[in-house]
Parts: C-alpha cells; sequence; structure tokens
C-alpha cells in the first residue's frame, strides 16, 4: 500500500512537471544585471556589457570612429558605451527600436549620440526578419568580444554615483507594448 502511495505522488509530481514545461515562455521586462533578455516589442534584447570608453586608449578609439565633430566631452563628462544584441525569435519581421535611453536615480535621462556611417560598431536598428539577430552575424561588432552594437552616451561623471543607471528600451514606434529596462554595471 505504501508503495502504491508513494508511486502515486510520484506519477502526480511527474505530471505537475511537465504539464509546466508546455509553450508558454516568460516574457521579462526588467534585468536586475546586464546578459538578461528583455523582451520589448516582439524582440528579445540582451545588453553584452556596459562600461566607460576612453578615447586614448588603442581598443576603445576604434569605438569612437566618425563620432561628429560637434560631440566633445566636457571636462566633467565620461563616454559609456552600452553593447546591445537583439534576437527575432518570432515567424515574423519586427522593427528594432531606436528610442533607447539611460535613466539615473535623480531622474536624469541621457539619450545615445548618433554616430556616423563609417563606424561599424554603432548600433543602427533594422527590421529583423524571423531568427534575424543584431549586430548581422558577419559584422565587426559581432565578431568582436563583445558580440554587440554600441550605443554610446555622454554622461556627467557626477551622475554615475546616481546608480543604478537604468538602461530603457521602449518599443519601436507604432509597435505596442511595454518600456523594457536593464540595470547596468557601472
Amino acid at each position: 500500500m505504501f508503495r502504491r502511495l508513494v508511486t502515486l505522488m510520484l506519477v502526480s509530481l511527474a505530471a505537475v512537471a511537465l504539464g509546466a514545461c508546455g509553450n508558454k515562455e516568460e516574457i521579462t521586462l526588467h534585468g536586475d544585471t546586464e546578459g538578461i533578455y528583455v523582451d520589448v516589442g516582439g524582440l528579445k534584447y540582451q545588453v553584452q556589457i556596459s562600461r566607460l570608453i576612453n578615447p586614448t586608449d588603442r581598443e576603445d578609439s576604434g569605438y569612437m570612429i566618425d563620432l561628429p565633430a560637434s560631440q566633445q566631452l566636457a571636462a566633467d563628462e565620461n563616454w559609456f558605451a552600452v553593447f546591445m544584441r537583439v534576437e527575432n525569435d518570432s515567424d515574423k519581421p519586427e522593427p528594432a527600436t531606436n528610442g533607447y535611453s539611460i535613466k539615473d536615480t535623480q531622474g536624469n535621462v541621457y539619450k545615445p549620440i548618433a554616430m556616423g556611417p563609417k563606424n561599424v560598431f554603432a548600433y543602427r536598428p533594422a527590421v529583423l526578419q524571423p531568427k534575424d539577430i543584431l549586430p548581422l552575424p558577419s559584422s565587426p561588432a559581432a565578431e568582436s568580444t563583445i558580440q554587440g552594437s554600441m550605443l554610446l552616451f555622454k554622461i556627467p561623471v557626477a551622475n554615475f554615483q546616481n546608480r543604478p543607471l537604468e538602461l530603457q528600451i521602449p518599443p519601436p514606434e507604432g509597435v505596442g507594448g511595454a518600456t523594457g529596462t536593464v540595470n547596468l554595471d557601472v
């Protein structure tokens, strides 16, 4: 009798576990840290890494190619880059957002700098076909060690104390849905 009861309980637990493995996918709108996939407007967004950029560093100088001449740092500012990966796991084309911003705990909002066309690491929104990935797999941004497209921001040095900095990922214009967020490592 005891064996039968234990067997019945194990079968019941297995049925519950298998029932939870259906085609339901959890939608995530907030990443407590980088590396978490955030679902926005039908696409998955992932911060590969975020970090300060030093234009005098050999590696970092490549990220600064084709920076508009009008974009200069003030003495109290730093360059800050967020490297993004975007995936379309759906079966239909979906546009990637172009409305990123960073918000700090004091309510300051920073928009990315538009980089010129010669910058091969810059994030450029596109309509992603089913199973497409940004950056494109054969691009320099995808083949680098970071494997993400760069969003470049100017942030006052003092405001790095207003952590966590939060990357805001709104759905593309004309696409419904909520804004996703990711806490950035600084």
